[in-house]
């Protein structure tokens, strides 16, 4: 893991006062689910499942929780029900265990 990698993750993972608030862009209908890197200040995230009835949101949750080794119910998503731009908050997790567990995780 390159210091490189984890310094473009800190725009996108940010320590908050319930945890920490993780900044992502989805690309849903994916092949795999994966994490690809960073768009645009954010992490880019594939999912399997398509845009509809919060399937992919659902998959987001899931993919961050398991990336993160922790249970989905610790992950909420803040803002970007209907968008590909989403904010998620994962309660009580520091913000460079996250950025170190997701920096090890990205295929891309």
């Amino acid at each position: 893991m390159s210091n490189e990698r984890t310094s473009d993750l800190s725009s996108a993972v940010v320590q908050s006062a319930d945890g920490v608030l993780i900044r992502v862009h989805v690309q849903p209908k994916s092949r795999r689910e994966q994490i690809i890197g960073m768009h645009g200040g954010r992490i880019k995230l594939a999912v399997t499942e398509p845009p509809d009835q919060g399937k992919a949101n659902e998959a987001v949750v899931r993919l961050i929780a398991a990336t993160l080794n922790l249970a989905a119910s610790r992950v909420e998503l803040l803002r970007g029900d209907t968008s590909r731009q989403k904010d998620l908050l994962v309660r009580n997790l520091e913000a460079n265990e996250a950025i170190r567990l997701l920096a090890a995780a990205i295929t891309g």
